[in-house]
């Protein structure tokens, strides 16, 4: 079978790799219908060094067909059409019970990352723990629901995830720094939990102007000291009382920090591409702000959002603005790097 691989930075591949096989009672074999490049494939796409170690497989987002199952899989059978989230899990360990999957106690729950034989851009792939991990979906292969189903494996509930850890409700005004595929469908959760308010703060027009259409009240372009400036002049000089941030890049945090008011929360969702504490914790303390977030649990939210796509209130899937075949992959990547793309659907 064909899957993408990734050598080191911007060296990515579509290879012929052995075909995947059950080799676990509790796994599940799909074959894959709609993949996607995300935009935390980027960080590796602009670091990798060949040193780093072995060719990576890529690819945590996918919806497929499932194949066949083990023996002691029972939440599945063979031609079902399912969801994976981006982590694996069992779905019965105590913190898979409390809603936090990414923490899954099970020795095999991972993150698809860090699954070395296995990865969503690709023709077909293993499941381990299928009955935690997979969730069916109600529809057919080809229906024109999958973009945005296929958000339910990372970017919406990762974008919710933000919202929901960062307290939003009617009461609340929200800054979302980043206008990539996560920080907007951050907007669109803000949105769904009653946002009083809501300042997107991007620069990318093609993507600021859907971000109003999924729910911001306000674009801020600017960013450092006079961002922040603008945010605290459409706040009354106070700031949001949540900031949603999507970047994962220190000078995203920095101001985070800035728009935050006395009270206020900073929900991280953007993947961190710091090292070092981000800032004084000390800072913090005066103000009574607090960190919250973290890797999302989507598999917690999968049954939460859907019905919400399966009757149209909402659309998520329009953060596909490019689809492509396995070809295309190693293109898309730089399209998305570039800019050109904000987040490409790949179709098998």
């Amino acid at each position: 079978m064909r899957a993408t691989l990734m050598y080191s930075a911007g060296d990515v591949r579509v290879e012929s790799v052995p075909d995947s096989v059950i080799r676990q009672p509790t796994d599940a074999l799909v074959r894959v219908t709609a993949s996607c490049v995300c935009g935390s494939d980027l960080h590796p796409y602009g670091s990798m060094k060949p040193e780093d170690g072995p060719a990576r497989r890529m690819g945590h987002e996918f919806i497929g067909i499932v194949e066949d199952t083990g023996s002691e899989v029972t939440t599945v059978k063979r031609g079902d059409l399912v969801v994976a989230p981006f982590a694996i899990s069992d779905g019965t360990c105590e913190f898979c019970r409390e809603g936090l999957h990414t923490s899954c106690a099970h020795p095999q729950a991972n993150f698809w990352d860090g699954e070395p034989d296995e990865g969503g851009q690709a023709e077909a792939v293993r499941v381990p723990l299928a009955d935690g991990t997979l969730v069916k979906l109600p529809v057919a292969p080809d229906s024109a629901l999958i973009p945005s189903l296929l958000t339910l494996s990372d970017v919406f509930g990762t974008g919710y995830h933000a919202a929901l850890m960062g307290g939003v409700s009617a009461r609340t005004r929200v800054t979302v720094i980043g206008d990539g595929a996560v920080g907007l469908l951050a907007v669109l959760s803000a949105r769904r939990l009653g946002a009083e308010q809501i300042i997107l703060m991007g620069r990318h027009r093609e993507r600021t102007d859907l971000g109003r259409e999924f729910g911001a009240t306000d674009v801020v372009a600017a960013r450092g000291e006079e961002g922040i400036e603008r945010v605290r002049e459409l706040t009354g000089g106070h700031g949001t009382h949540v900031v949603l941030e999507a970047v994962g890049h220190m000078p995203a945090y920095e101001q985070a920090i800035g728009v935050v008011r006395p009270g206020g929360v900073i929900s991280r969702v953007g993947v961190p591409q710091y090292e070092q504490a981000p800032v004084d914790f000390g800072t913090l303390f005066g103000p009574n702000i607090r960190l919250a977030g973290g890797p999302a649990p989507v598999r917690a939210y999968i049954e939460e959002l859907m019905p919400d796509i399966l009757d149209g209130t909402i659309d998520p899937g329009k953060v596909f603005d490019a689809t492509t075949g396995l070809d295309g992959v190693p293109a898309a990547y730089q399209d998305m790097a570039d800019r050109r793309s904000l987040k490409v659907l790949i179709k098998p």
